[in-house]
């Protein structure tokens, strides 16, 4: 199994999927951490996406091509089993499960706590912060 945390730091866990910069991704096997990468993705403000990005009614994008997007940042991770973000837009969430990818919004701030915590079963999906 691999897990997918996005950040800007590779410490603590992004609070928006789509601006983060980088995803830390484990590989786990019998519950253990055995190995540990560091991957680019594109985020919104990288090539021109988030000039006039904006979101339109309940939270859609208001641009057309977010889509595209959506899919040029989860391409990274494509062969990742979940991705951990601290929030995201819908479209992304949806974008995310229908690549095969279970999304899970955190309020836990450090990498390393995240996945633990998915590890251990106690990591809790805060849909909440979805926008």
């Amino acid at each position: 199994m691999k897990i997918a945390v996005v950040t800007e730091d590779e410490r603590q866990v992004s609070q928006h999927f789509g601006r983060a910069p980088l995803c830390v991704v484990f590989t786990v096997e019998g519950g253990v951490v055995t190995a540990r990468e560091v991957r680019e993705k594109p985020a919104h403000q990288r090539g021109g996406h988030g000039q006039g990005h904006g979101h339109g009614v309940e939270g859609q994008h208001a641009n057309p091509d977010a889509g595209a997007w959506h899919a040029a940042m989860i391409e990274p991770i494509a062969d990742c089993d979940v991705l951990i973000a601290g929030g995201m837009g819908r479209g992304a969430f949806f974008s995310l499960q229908q690549a095969g990818i279970e999304p899970i919004i955190t309020d836990l701030r450090g990498v390393e706590e995240a996945v633990q915590a998915y590890i251990d079963g106690t990591l809790v999906n805060h849909m909440e912060r979805l926008h």
